[in-house]
């Protein structure tokens, strides 16, 4: 059974990310399943903190990304969702390639929700491990904002 609310697919969603921060780093969705949602970023030069590693704030732009989007998406018209809280245990380091988020639910409530995002490398270790929780705020002057994202 799948938890989104909204018309969800991994064209409308990389169409999100035109002129933001998601499209500065190259964060592109990949994969939309009843209740989760990947994306890759590359870990290189624009990814990297001075040690030449990929930087921990750029592992949290992924994590806030996917789950701020995924949590989007599970709530009814007239609602919007917004970050409360990130954490992140940063457990592996990383060079190059590609860091692979996904974002799955802890907790669906009415006025907050907790996503779990887990970031692997191209070989499935763990990279870091993030908690997001989210406000579901009801929709006001959000509106244009929200119609933007659709089209």
């Amino acid at each position: 059974m799948t938890i989104w609310k909204r018309n969800i697919n991994l064209e409308r969603l990389n169409a999100t990310s035109k002129n933001t921060l998601i499209e500065h780093l190259e964060i592109k969705y990949t994969a939309v399943g009843d209740d989760y949602i990947e994306a890759t970023m590359p870990v290189c030069h624009f990814t990297h903190q001075p040690l030449g590693m990929l930087h921990g704030g750029a592992s949290v732009v992924l994590a806030e990304t996917l789950g701020s989007v995924a949590a989007n998406f599970c709530v009814e018209e007239g609602s919007y969702c917004v970050g409360l809280d990130i954490n992140a245990n940063h457990i592996r380091s990383m060079r190059d390639g590609k860091v692979i988020g996904r974002a799955t639910p802890i907790h669906l409530g009415v006025s907050t929700q907790v996503w779990q995002i887990n970031m692997t490398d191209e070989r499935e270790r763990m990279v870091c491990t993030s908690r997001l929780t989210i406000a579901v705020k009801k929709q006001r002057n959000v509106k244009q904002a929200l119609k933007a994202s659709e089209s």
